[in-house]
């Protein structure tokens, strides 16, 4: 009875271990790109022989299933149109290049040949204005700091362009805080609490140029040979690398042909921009980027969309491993030391093929319903493409209506985005938190942002209005808001005071 308990408890073990890295494996590429994931693909086939890419022929065709009308009813569509979609489911480093470097903020070219498939990628990114700002003023949060150290780290973020790189120098910062918010703050006191924000994501925030960006993103990597070598590069050939004289560089260090491939490799996955990492535009910004979702809108108003393929084949497990795997299972002989070695081989190569090809196909499923979820709340903005009509919309609500988990919602609304009628958008763009005004209305924290923009932008500018009048103005366009939140939208939208607007 005790050895039955003990093999009863292992089973259970193994069961728990294979569902643990399964559930890892599926966040893993839920977290993933769509570029990003056809690498994992590709890299997957060369790993695994048991898994096997189909034909053109055989591919299934998902449009059927992604394409549906999101209009109807949600609650009388959704079991429908989710079992419909499942049984049709069952089948570098930097983009951009800079040619003759004369500017601190370029990098050397890199070469790439993409082959897009589904759309004109180049297109206009809407972004949202204040995400780049509002992330590291959340890791700002975290720190211990003074309170001293918090205006001065806060006024430096809003200084950053946006590239995420700090252009002005910190002396004529220092006259600015004296100036314009009473704070008597050194250039050494800045250093200080300049350095602690680089320590933040993503690496190379706040470098002042484009060689202090590099080196504090080569700092972050292991102590090897390979990081020392490139802290070389940037440090003493800089001039060099920006000019592309890699000749000149192989010499100085004494490389061989090899090794400076290999440099030459990693330095190109370096950021020149981080800020662009974290999706900040001002206004619009020109971008190539993959959407991870198509959605139309038609005439009528109503809207459908699909999952893009891009360049992902069809996943199968290989006949000849499962062959093998059956015959062992009809063959009464007693197996020799060679063969149960190759089968063993063959089962785990199989088990770990059909691992891969489920989480791909639950990637698929978690991305549709929860696109398929954003644009049923979003829906008039899908239809008319005005910003002022996206609804307050947090993580949770598309978790309440999808059944998935907010952790899970958040990492598909992480670097995905949609490509739609009205321009290509980050799926957090679709995200605002809500202000609930004093007669109980829910306005969407965007509308709001949008109304006041425009408002400043229309004042007398010999005569700019304070946040005072603001707050009155924007009462009188249907927004009670209090002066200190007028503040506030207005200095994330990087507006700002009066006194500094007035011309």
């Amino acid at each position: 009875m005790a050895q039955k308990l003990v093999q009863t408890q292992v089973q259970k073990q193994q069961l728990l271990q294979r569902l643990s890295a399964q559930q890892m494996l599926q966040v893993k590429l839920l977290e993933m790109p769509l570029t990003e994931l056809e690498q994992n693909i590709n890299a997957e086939l060369d790993d695994n022989p048991a898994l096997e890419s189909a034909s053109a022929d055989d591919a299934l065709d998902l449009e059927g299933a992604d394409g549906g009308d999101t209009t109807g009813d949600s609650s009388e569509q959704e079991d429908g149109e989710t079992s419909e979609y499942e049984r049709e489911e069952r089948e570098d480093a930097l983009d951009a290049a800079f040619d003759n470097i004369g500017r601190d903020d370029e990098m050397p070219e890199v070469g790439g040949n993409r082959n897009y498939q589904n759309a004109d990628y180049e297109e206009t990114v809407y972004g949202d204005t204040t995400s780049f700002y509002d992330t590291l003023k959340e890791q700002m949060d975290m720190q211990h700091l003074t309170e001293k150290q918090h205006d001065m780290m806060e006024y430096i973020i809003g200084s950053l362009d946006d590239d995420g790189l700090l252009r002005k120098d910190l002396d004529s910062i220092s006259d600015e805080l004296a100036v314009y918010h009473n704070i008597d703050a050194s250039a050494d006191e800045l250093e200080e609490v300049l350095h602690r924000l680089q320590e933040f994501d993503p690496a190379g925030v706040g470098a002042r140029n484009l060689q202090e960006c590099l080196l504090l993103q080569i700092a972050r990597r292991p102590d090897d040979k390979l990081r020392r070598a490139m802290e070389e590069v940037i440090t003493n050939y800089f001039d060099a690398f920006t000019k592309k004289h890699w000749d000149k560089i192989q010499a100085g260090l004494q490389l061989s042909d090899t090794q400076t491939e290999t440099l030459q490799n990693e330095l190109r996955r370096l950021n020149p921009k981080p800020g662009a990492s974290l999706g900040e535009t001002i206004g619009r910004n020109l971008q190539q980027i993959t959407p991870d979702f198509i959605v139309d809108t038609n005439e009528d108003g109503s809207v459908s969309f699909s999952l893009n393929r891009g360049n992902m084949p069809e996943l199968h497990v290989s006949p000849s491993f499962t062959e093998m795997l059956e015959n062992y299972k009809n063959d009464k002989h007693p197996a020799g030391r060679q063969t149960k070695e190759a089968l063993v081989y063959a089962r785990e190569k199989v088990e770990k093929a059909q691992s891969y090809i489920e989480a791909i196909r639950q990637r698929r499923l978690t991305l549709y319903a929860t696109m398929k979820a954003i644009i049923e709340i979003q829906h008039k903005f899908f239809a008319d493409g005005d910003e002022a009509d996206l609804k307050p919309m947090i993580l949770k609500d598309v978790a309440d209506r999808t059944g998935l988990d907010i952790s899970t919602i958040s990492r598909v609304s992480n670097v995905k985005y949609a490509q739609t009628k009205w321009g290509t958008y980050p799926l957090r763009f679709f995200f605002s938190d809500g202000y609930t005004t004093e007669d109980g209305e829910e306005m969407s924290t965007r509308k709001i942002k949008l109304a006041l923009k425009d408002l400043i932008g229309k004042e007398n500018k010999k005569k700019p209005m304070s946040d005072d009048t603001l707050a009155e103005e924007m009462k009188k366009l249907g927004y009670p808001i209090a002066r200190r939140t007028v503040a506030k939208y207005r200095e994330q939208q990087g507006i700002p005071v009066a006194r500094l607007r007035k011309e």
